[in-house]
């Protein structure tokens, strides 16, 4: 079969090796330069840079998609487990190293909080719970046929606490302020708010803090190369600076794209371009209602993000990994983010340190500095244009009252990149991050599917489709395309 793929994002390269494997003819339209999508990378000045994700979680899923197509992970990558996973830092000055070892954080949570360690690994054991309900049931289930729903009983569906939110559940395991923010900051890694967010994401917590985080020696950017490697090896061909006008179709079935006022046929096509940019922009309104995209632009996307990118001649050493700066009133940070749309004015802000764990990251007595603070998606109620600037020296400041001792002074190289910048870059909805939001107790089953219900021959993959944002995640939205193509292309 000969098919394309929008976009070589992770979800696009990730499907792209899965059909090529199969023996299908494969080509990859990428809008921009090169491989990655939101996973990429920049150097500058001796510094360098991952613009994307920054923690690897779940990797036998990653795994599992190097095994299909031949080959290992490990011939490949080498993971680093973190340890500690990050550092926490709160306003008072208490300062939280949490670990993949059970033992060791609960130690660490002892010298703050001696009541709540045991609260601890409760609520990791309910995480867990959690995880081994969802797992196989929502996760690694396309969710898109009956039969589908035939791995859902009735008990697991309300064992899955999607009946209260994550805040009101965490708060139920914990008194202490220091574990309540902990456990409610998990709820941003797909981009969504712990006040709204159904509790069931507190299955999160136990993917990091049980399972284990992991860094990628050279840089989480090392996935994207390495993936694009293993697609050139299996025969698929790749395009770059070819955005996609449309998609054609006929009688409601895909047959092919336009890139840069080419045609080029396909018999499927595998959208990685975020799904409502896809369904809102590339289909023609003859093939989706007006119902339908008035659905689709009405889905809520994940917030976005800002991001400054901070080359420093100096090395701080209170800095891990990975590090998380907590704002004082965190109810009040999301509410502003996704009630009232703005940047907050006390921002909690996470700051990835690659040198510390990758000296060649930086020059010598140097460090690379991945800055980030969660933004709401783009609305008329903030003007980045007129922002921006002010809202870096906020931050900068910030981390120089937390203890980043006249850190303007020691900066040699920056770049900033706003929710401005991911729309132009990768068309993500209103320039979100982890594409849909998940701020209702329902979003397992809204996302969009991994395949079109209108149009026979079109699927999607990536972090706005089924089962969610982050990488373990869109790997496995290529998984479930491929289920799906294999189920309704091939047939008797």
């Amino acid at each position: 079969m000969k098919i394309s793929v929008i976009g070589a994002g992770i979800g696009g390269l990730s499907v792209a090796c899965l059909l090529a494997s199969k023996g299908h003819h494969v080509s990859v339209f990428e809008k921009n330069s090169r491989v990655g999508g939101k996973m990429n990378l920049i150097e500058a000045e001796g510094f360098r840079f991952d613009t994307g994700p920054s923690l690897l979680t779940m990797p036998h899923v990653l795994n599992k998609l190097f095994q299909v197509c031949g080959t290992k992970l490990e011939d490949h990558l080498e993971l680093i487990p973190l340890d500690p996973l990050c550092r926490y830092f709160y306003k008072d000055g208490t300062v939280f190293d949490s670990y993949a070892d059970r033992a060791k954080s609960m130690e660490e949570i002892s010298t703050f909080s001696d009541s709540e360690s045991k609260a601890y690994s409760e609520f990791l054991d309910h995480s867990s719970k959690l995880y081994e309900k969802t797992a196989d049931a929502f996760i690694f289930n396309p969710l898109f046929d009956l039969n589908d729903l035939k791995e859902l009983d009735l008990l697991s569906f309300f064992g899955i606490d999607a009946f209260t939110n994550v805040s009101k559940r965490v708060d139920s395991y914990f008194k202490s302020e220091y574990l309540r923010k902990f456990f409610k900051r998990f709820t941003t890694y797909n981009g969504s708010n712990p006040w709204v967010a159904p509790a069931t994401l507190n299955v999160i917590p136990h993917v990091e803090l049980d399972q284990g985080g992991y860094y990628v020696k050279g840089g989480l950017y090392k996935i994207a190369e390495t993936l694009f490697w293993l697609a050139g090896s299996l025969g698929v061909e790749f395009q770059f600076n070819a955005e996609v006008q449309r998609i054609e179709t006929n009688d409601h079935t895909v047959t092919g794209i336009h890139s840069n006022d080419e045609f080029y046929p396909a018999d499927l096509v595998v959208s990685n371009s975020d799904s409502t940019e896809t369904i809102l922009h590339l289909l023609p309104d003859s093939v989706i209602s007006g119902s339908k995209k008035t659905k689709q632009s009405n889905i809520e996307p994940s917030c976005s993000g800002f991001v400054l990118l901070l080359g420093l001649n100096n090395k701080y050493e209170e800095l891990s990994h990975h590090n998380i700066f907590f704002s004082g009133d965190y109810e009040q940070e999301f509410n502003q983010i996704f009630s009232n749309k703005v940047m907050p004015d006390d921002p909690t802000i996470y700051v990835a340190n690659t040198s510390h764990t990758d000296p060649k990251h930086a020059p010598k007595e140097g460090s690379n500095l991945f800055v980030l603070i969660n933004a709401p998606y783009l609305s008329d109620s903030y003007n980045w244009k007129k922002e921006a600037e002010q809202y870096e020296l906020k931050v900068i400041t910030e981390l120089e009252k937390r203890g980043l001792n006249d850190l303007r002074d020691h900066i040699v190289f920056k770049e900033r990149i706003t929710p401005v910048d991911f729309y132009d870059k990768y068309r993500s909805n209103k320039g979100s991050i982890y594409g849909t939001s998940s701020n209702s107790r329902m979003s397992a089953f809204l996302r969009p599917r991994n395949k079109s219900r209108e149009i026979d021959g079109l699927y999607f993959v990536g972090g706005s489709t089924h089962p969610g944002g982050g990488i373990p995640l869109v790997v496995q939205s290529a998984f479930n395309a491929l289920e799906l193509i294999e189920r309704y292309e091939f047939t008797d």
